[in-house]
């Protein structure tokens, strides 16, 4: 079997605009891109490419001008081999578009074998909790509003992206928290959004509420206050999503005590095969590896994948609680009544795109 083709239809998605507390804006009018890797045995590989917060349109250029020249010709189920060789364009072309490829190899090899991916990659559960997440809220009544919401749906944990002030975000957290009870799961996502002392105030403050993480207090190359923080709350310090390096840059962050979690998703590291040999590095060092959201449904389903196949993941994030980031599957991943979500049954990635949805709204095809 070989690669005979890459291309990316890239398609209108347009919704509301929404942000987060630290200043990042999602949604408004972007593109969504599928890429498909073709195989001369007529199976055929996908992933979606690119976000609500930055679209697929910006990515497809550079995917097809260096990374599909490194797969075409090759065989598809050399996926470490491949991996490799993509991972040394990062300079040339994103670690998004890097993942995406990735992904279509999975999904070629799980269509070859008939068995969802983490069946390949070796299933370790079949359901996760789920945990909302939150986007902005202009006030802290609307965040208990939502929480206490996702809490009487059956939901088992929640997250706040806060405003990203000190002062504010502790009250929030307090409000939050006495509307929800102590048993119920919350965590904290600052996003970056403090300097040292302002990010060990409120992490003092949401261990003394029984805050189940703490999210990117700081700046994500800030590694040396990261080994400092750490060193003076015992709540854990989930740090890693946007650190330099991705995978390879992890060690680092290990050996240096500077976080207690790992955090990456397929997007930002760089597709399915690094993303499982994260989640081992950890699991080595007795760490869990917290999956982000992927930015797209279908990156979503992949991320699920690596989540059945790993130990030491725990949740599964659903950004932002909203839905806003459903877009272009068939049917997408639900959350059942218990709060839980399943594992992919179906072969390969297990969802279909929706393709009259994409055709419809198709605005280029780039190959």
């Amino acid at each position: 079997m070989r690669v005979t083709n890459v291309k990316v239809d890239l398609f209108a998605w347009n919704g509301a605009v929404w942000k987060t507390g630290a200043g990042a804006t999602f949604g408004g009018a972007t593109q969504l891109g599928v890429v498909s890797v073709e195989t001369d045995a007529g199976v055929t590989g996908n992933a979606f490419l690119g976000s609500s917060h930055l679209g697929g349109h910006h990515l497809a250029g550079p995917l097809v001008e260096y990374l599909k020249p490194i797969v075409m010709g090759q065989d598809p189920q050399d996926i470490g081999r491949l991996w490799q060789r993509l991972w040394k364009m990062n300079r040339q072309a994103s670690i998004k578009a890097i993942g995406a490829i990735d992904i279509c190899l999975w999904d070629i090899n799980g269509k070859i074998a008939g068995q969802p991916i983490h069946r390949l990659l070796g299933t370790c559960k079949d359901a996760v909790p789920a945990y909302s997440s939150t986007a902005f809220h202009e006030t802290a009544a609307e965040y208990v509003e939502e929480a206490l919401r996702f809490k009487e749906m059956g939901w088992q944990a929640h997250k706040l992206h806060p405003h990203g002030e000190p002062n504010a975000d502790i009250d929030l957290c307090r409000a939050v928290r006495e509307a929800v009870g102590g048993h119920f799961t919350l965590m904290l996502d600052s996003m970056w959004a403090y300097r040292y002392a302002d990010a060990l105030r409120v992490g003092r403050a949401i261990e003394e509420m029984g805050y189940y993480w703490y999210e990117d207090p700081l700046a994500e190359e800030d590694l040396y206050n990261y080994v400092d923080l750490g060193q003076k709350l015992d709540i854990p310090i989930m740090s890693t999503e946007y650190a330099p390096g991705r995978f390879p840059g992890m060690a680092v962050w290990i050996v240096q005590r500077a976080t207690d979690i790992l955090r990456g998703d397929v997007a930002v590291t760089g597709g399915i095969t690094p993303l499982v040999r994260q989640c081992h590095l950890a699991e080595g060092f007795g760490m869990r590896c917290e999956l982000h959201h992927g930015g797209n449904s279908l990156n979503n389903v992949a991320n699920l994948h690596v989540t059945m196949a790993v130990p030491n993941c725990e949740f599964y994030e659903f950004f932002p609680c909203t839905g806003a980031n459903v877009y272009g599957l068939v049917r997408d991943i639900e959350v059942d009544a218990a709060g839980m979500v399943r594992a992919p049954v179906e072969p390969g990635l297990g969802y279909p795109i929706d393709w009259e949805l994409v055709n419809r709204e198709r605005t280029a095809t780039v190959e």
